[in-house]
């Protein structure tokens, strides 16, 4: 059921607050904190606004897979389908998830890992995300002229070192990150990077190897 009006909207907030308000606990608590009384106080709601948007607490936890899984999951397929000259930019664009939480959230990947260790169902999104990522960045290779063996193992080099970096909660400073981003381009596509690929990558994210950031 959806409010009936903007009057209503204004003392039952609205789905997507509901949403958002989920996935702070999430990030912050895991899932366990995700409860409707903490959100109702979080959001200064009534509990019973609650049921306006999701049947029960499970619905919301299913919205918050749903939620995840597009961000994710699409997010990083929809980076290895972008245009690009040659394999090198088709690398850096996946890289740019990995620069972007708008693109890919690494936070929000953290904490949906950490909640498949305790849900079997979660798991199993885990492993089908994993597997959908996998095979794009596959296509991505082949796309370019690697042979479909070479192609995964490399599409499964790119993924499984950065999910290492999430799961380890890796800090790197910027300017760290993208002095290794050639040496990271060269050993995935056995390609180094051009200067013009480089200068265009760095642009996208507001960096200027000169000032160092």
């Amino acid at each position: 059921m959806q409010p009936a009006d903007n009057h209503n909207t204004k003392w039952k907030g609205s789905r997507d607050a509901w949403l958002d308000a989920a996935f702070e606990l999430l990030l912050e608590s895991g899932v366990d904190s995700v409860r409707i009384l903490p959100l109702a106080k979080r959001l200064n709601l009534s509990r019973t606004s609650f049921y306006w948007f999701f049947k029960d607490r499970e619905a919301l936890l299913d919205a918050l897979i749903e939620r995840w899984r597009e961000k994710n999951t699409q997010g990083l397929v929809r980076q290895t389908e972008a245009y690009a000259e040659t394999i090198v930019e088709a690398i850096l664009n996946v890289f740019d998830c990995w620069l972007d939480p708008g693109l890919f959230d690494s936070q929000l990947e953290f904490a949906m890992r950490s909640w498949a260790l305790q849900s079997e169902g979660v798991a199993r999104e885990i492993d089908t995300a994993d597997e959908a990522r996998i095979e794009a960045l596959t296509r991505m290779f082949e796309r370019y002229g690697y042979e479909p063996l070479a192609a995964n193992v490399r599409g499964r080099t790119i993924y499984l070192t950065q999910i290492g970096y999430i799961s380890m909660k890796t800090q790197e400073a910027l300017e760290v990150r993208m002095r290794r981003i050639p040496a990271y381009v060269e050993i995935f596509t056995g390609q180094p990077p051009r200067p013009r690929e480089l200068q265009r990558f760095h642009a996208r994210h507001g960096y200027s190897p000169e000032k160092g950031g």
